[in-house]
């Protein structure tokens, strides 16, 4: 199946309040949007700290998710010592590999992570007992035997109870989270210090990345986003926002200070402007399933990486090139510090990243094929946009260039790990779209 073949992506289902966007609750805007390892179910986290989570409709043909339960994970907190409010955004949910009947996942706001069970619970009550049949007595005093109680199930509810809680390991703000492929660890990362964890230990992590500096007047750089690597479970790689990735090995030393690879490009010179070290800034890095290749979002590119050629990237995609001219508007406005996230399809030959006005684009890794969607609330049906890239310089074909709402933006995707199914996050609605009938 190709990106480019834009009549087979449809609009599947959407999930949230249908009403007008002034009608908005901070609360209910989604953050961040996860798929497990089957597909089966998906996860997403709102500024509200609320965890959603839906499962695959089996009824249904082709691709229908519904409800499956809501929980609270995060609440609001004050910091006394620093007087800082700690919002209970959610930031990040990672699935942890399912190995019961039970789900694990972990989700994070800015300061702690939780590790969840959900799992389905059978409520029973007492069914009859020695009164129940209204026994009262006779004269001549024979009584019936006694007999246990009986238990019957009355019903079943989906409860979610945290089972660990990590706290206090992290100054700065947490921005990633990432469970290894050996199942039993996972890394945290904020702005200055990367994490090491055993999900059965919470009251230790190791900190295997530590760039702060010792005079925070020299600080130049922060972590943006880390992963662990796919299949090698001593593998991790982080970004900057000096437009850099690193991918560091566990087994050198006990502090990954020391990269073994960095993938950098470098500058072109006359594209230099007040703005480049803020566009170079990466918001996201994901690693393709078999872990060969590297995805990279900054604001106005995605690139493509291969883990054996560091000095450039084997492919860059300009994603919305129009607004190099508008840097300054964006700047003025904050849009030009968004972070928009990207992913791998599962089969890894196709690449999602969103963009503004609700737009967000497909594209094949080995091709030139290019997808524009966009979740369109109003109409409630996928608006098919778009054709190859690169038939007109600087302006896309099918999106709109001028008039654009910068207030509607697609932050958060998730591809499904086994089919071509993507879930969308935008603002307050969750949109799912698929090639599948």
């Amino acid at each position: 199946m190709e990106a480019g073949d834009s009549s087979s992506w449809r609009f599947a289902q959407c999930f949230g309040d249908k009403g007008d966007v002034e009608d908005i609750t901070e609360a209910d805007i989604i953050s961040t949007v996860e798929f497990d390892h089957t597909g089966d179910y998906l996860a997403t986290g709102d500024k509200g700290g609320r965890v959603v989570l839906f499962e695959r409709n089996e009824q249904k043909r082709g691709c229908e998710y519904k409800f499956y339960t809501e929980f609270q994970s995060h609440e609001p907190e004050f910091d006394y010592l620093k007087s800082l409010e700690i919002e209970e955004k959610i930031n990040r949910i990672k699935w942890c590999k399912r190995q019961n009947a039970a789900h694990f996942l972990l989700s994070t706001n800015d300061k702690t992570i939780k590790l969840w069970k959900v799992f389905d619970k059978q409520i029973k009550v007492v069914a009859e007992n020695n009164h129940s049949d209204g026994y009262t007595g006779t004269g001549n005093g024979s009584q019936p035997p006694l007999r246990l109680p009986r238990m019957t199930t009355h019903d079943s509810i989906t409860a979610a109870v945290p089972r660990k809680v990590y706290a206090n390991a992290h100054a700065y703000h947490i921005n990633s989270i990432s469970v290894n492929s050996d199942g039993e660890t996972y890394i945290s990362a904020d702005d200055l210090r990367i994490n090491l964890w055993n999900l059965n230990i919470s009251d230790q992590s190791f900190n295997i990345v530590d760039i702060k500096p010792v005079n925070m007047e020299e600080l130049t750089e922060v972590i943006t986003a880390a992963e662990f690597h796919p299949i090698h479970c001593n593998l991790f790689m982080y970004s900057s926002s000096k437009g850099t990735i690193k991918l560091a090995d566990m087994r050198d030393s006990a502090l990954c200070d020391q990269h073994s690879k960095q993938f950098e490009e470098e500058e072109d010179p006359t594209q230099k402007s007040f703005f480049s070290e803020i566009i170079s800034s990466i918001s996201d890095v994901k690693f393709s399933r078999d872990g060969r290749y590297i995805l990279s979002r900054d604001y106005l590119t995605l690139k493509i990486w291969d883990i054996n050629m560091e000095n450039k990237p084997v492919k860059t995609i300009n994603i919305h090139d129009h607004l190099r001219q508008k840097l300054c508007d964006l700047y003025e406005n904050d849009c030009i510090f968004d972070k928009f996230e990207c992913t791998f399809s599962g089969d890894g030959s196709q690449v999602l990243t969103g963009s503004y006005h609700n737009y967000f684009r497909i594209y094949d890794v080995n091709g030139d094929n290019d997808v524009v969607l966009q979740a369109d609330k109003s109409a409630f049906k996928a608006k098919k946009i778009g054709g190859a890239r690169g038939k007109a310089p600087g302006k896309k074909e099918g999106m709109q260039t001028e008039g654009i709402d910068f207030a509607k933006k697609i932050l958060h995707a998730s591809w499904h790990p086994r089919e071509n199914t993507i879930a969308i996050a935008a603002t307050n609605n969750l949109f799912l779209y698929s090639t599948l009938s």
